[in-house]
């Protein structure tokens, strides 16, 4: 529940967002860019709402990253930093105080910028709240030419079947977008939509902190719906020249009109004062730590033998049940997008039914809650397929990446693997993506036993994680005595394996091509050539003297179901470039859309089946 709003706390957010008009216009101005039309029009809500909420336990979500000027001023003005250190380094580099709202910043809980995802990020904390046992109000302030991105749909009906009652939507309504007039570029009904959804409506002056204090008070206390509130808002607001004028919505002042807006606005420090401080250095800290991630046991890994012949998917999704047992009483939340036959996670759910959540359809909300249901002491899992869950979704996994979630990002059907479905459906880009998603961390597993121990092991440690796996059901891989390679063991980031010795060259397989390789290995060996096999499991995060040594024994042939220009070859010769060292690379991999069709069809057409393998290695070698 919200705080009571008194005359003097009413008098004080009236002085305060006055204030705030002043540092918006300053840091606009002083920056020569920035969002200073929108921050007008949406202060009032900010200054007041930062002011009767519980900063320690409700959680206030910036969809419209662009107001940042409003927000840090908002924050500012409560009492969680200076004023003038936001002025100073408003987008300078190496100040917190960047373009669009960061967690590096006191009061920022999550960092956004692209539009429509703000509602998401509610979802996943409100579903965090549910399954840790506590009540929290999530607001979420947001743009109204922002409601034209389709993941709004998509969080509405997730938040109306769960019954996400304690999100509040806060909608800055003021008329206006970069482009002009919004009825004009994209026509809506707010009302209309969000009621559809099941949500309670309120209306209000936007500009009146009463009106705000009174809606904000009457969604939190009620528990039996959502609420958005529509703030009529002028862009512009307090700023006779700027209101109602959409060319304010991304531009700054220039310094006529920032003479002209300090006859109307209130700043408490000369310009010229001001401008002395943007000249001075910025030596601000701007990392942002890993959020809580609770402790898990791995518990003791299903090891298949060399007779079980199971697919890597289903040994994740075993694998995931076992550690939810050991663990119950660790919510672990899995999220799942009508797929979970396929991904393999419908044991968990027929085991956990309070911790699955089917979200249907809905790719970019499910990525975007599981993301930011990760960072409050929950393991948050969303299984997809990969063209899906990596593809369809980059920008979703990248505010995960940038806001240092600990999602763990479970995706079948990756690469050729995936059947008759063709190109639509095969996911050969996925290495090149995520290679951009800074501490994302990527695992392929060889066979069904590695993806059993690297399943507990991401289900147990922080950060965001990758695992993909493909279709096809995987043998075991075993030594060269046909003992079971992979033992009781626990899995290590980054390690390669050396599945069979070889001196006169090496082949390196991504993933499950290993057991290909080493059946090519066999053939190989029979006319007399030794190559060494080298299974990769974690292909971005390979070795430097992995490819040093490769480079010492001869030729490097890469196996892989993957773009040849983007994935393990790709990042092999990267490697060499970097560390100076010379390599007769051989990719062998995807070269452009593959043809639809069975799997190890599709191996064959691309040269990746044993025989195929094995040929391309002795005509090159002899």
């Amino acid at each position: 529940m919200i705080k009571r709003l008194t005359q003097d706390l009413l008098n004080e957010i009236s002085e305060k967002a006055g204030k705030s008009r002043g540092d918006i216009l300053a840091m606009t101005y002083l920056a020569g860019s920035g969002h200073p039309g929108g921050s007008l029009s949406s202060i009032d809500v900010y200054t007041l709402l930062y002011h009767v909420i519980d900063m320690d336990h409700d959680k206030v979500i910036i969809s419209h990253g662009h107001t940042s000027p409003g927000v840090y001023s908002a924050l500012a003005r409560r009492g969680l930093f200076d004023p003038k250190d936001v002025i100073k380094g408003f987008r300078r580099i190496g100040s917190i105080f960047e373009g669009h709202v960061e967690p590096s910043v006191p009061g920022i809980v999550w960092g956004t910028g692209n539009l429509g995802q703000g509602l998401s990020v509610a979802c996943g904390y409100a579903i965090a709240s549910r399954l840790k046992g506590y009540d929290a109000d999530c607001f979420v302030t947001m743009g109204d030419g922002e409601q034209q991105k389709g993941q709004i749909c998509e969080a509405r009906r997730f938040i109306r079947k769960f019954s996400l009652n304690n999100i509040t939507v806060i909608i800055d309504n003021n008329g206006l977008q970069i482009s002009g007039d919004r009825d004009e570029i994209m026509p809506q009904d707010f009302r209309a939509e969000y009621e559809e959804a099941g949500f309670s409506v309120l209306e209000i002056d936007g500009h009146d902190l009463e009106q705000i204090y009174s809606a904000l008070f009457q969604a939190s206390g009620d528990h039996k719906n959502p609420y958005v509130i529509i703030a009529n808002t002028v862009m512009g607001k307090g700023v006779s020249f700027m209101e109602g004028k959409a060319e304010y919505h991304g531009r700054a002042l220039n310094k006529e009109e920032m003479v002209d807006a300090l006859e109307e606005v209130e700043l408490e420090w000369s310009l010229e004062e001001l401008e002395g401080l943007r000249k001075e250095p910025i030596a601000e800290d701007i990392s942002v730590d890993f959020l809580p991630f609770p402790k898990m046991e791995q518990g003791r890994p299903i090891l298949y033998d060399v007779d079980v012949l199971t697919d890597n998917r289903s040994a994740m999704g075993d694998a995931l049940l076992d550690v939810a047992n050991i663990n119950k009483d660790i919510p672990i939340a899995v999220f799942d997008c009508d797929l979970s036959g396929s991904v393999k996670t419908s044991k968990f759910a027929g085991s956990f039914p309070e911790r699955f959540f089917e979200a249907g359809i809905s790719e970019h909300n499910t990525a975007t809650a599981a993301g930011a249901a990760s960072t409050l002491g929950i393991v948050s899992v969303f299984a997809d397929f990969g063209i899906f869950g990596i593809d369809e979704t980059y920008n979703q996994q990248r505010l995960n990446a940038i806001n240092n979630a600990h999602l763990k990002l479970f995706c079948t059907h990756i690469g050729v693997d995936v059947g008759e479905d063709g190109k639509t459906h095969q996911c050969i880009d996925y290495l090149g993506l995520m290679r951009n998603l800074f501490g994302f961390k990527v695992i392929i597993p060889v066979d069904p036993n590695e993806t059993d121990l690297a399943t507990r092991w991401a289900l147990t440690t922080p950060g965001n994680c990758l695992i993909g796996v493909g279709r096809s059901k995987t043998p075991v891989i075993t030594d060269e005595n046909g003992e079971v390679f992979f033992k009781d063991t626990h899995f290590i980031y980054g390690k390669a394996y050396h599945l069979r010795k070889g001196s006169s060259a090496t082949l390196f397989a991504l993933g499950a091509l290993s057991a290909n390789a080493i059946h090519a290995w066999e053939t190989i060996k029979k006319e007399g050539i030794d190559i060494e096999i080298v299974g990769v499991s974690c292909p971005l995060a390979l070795d430097v003297k992995e490819v040093i040594d490769a480079s010492k024994r001869g030729p490097i042939f890469v196996a892989e179901d993957h773009l040849e220009v983007s994935g393990l070859a790709s990042q092999i010769a990267f490697i060499a470039a970097v560390n100076k060292t010379g390599i007769d690379l051989i990719p062998i991999g995807i070269k452009g859309f593959p043809p639809s069709g069975p799997s190890r069809a599709c191996y064959k057409y691309y040269g990746l089946d044993p025989d195929t393998l094995s040929n391309t290695i002795i005509n090159r070698l002899q």
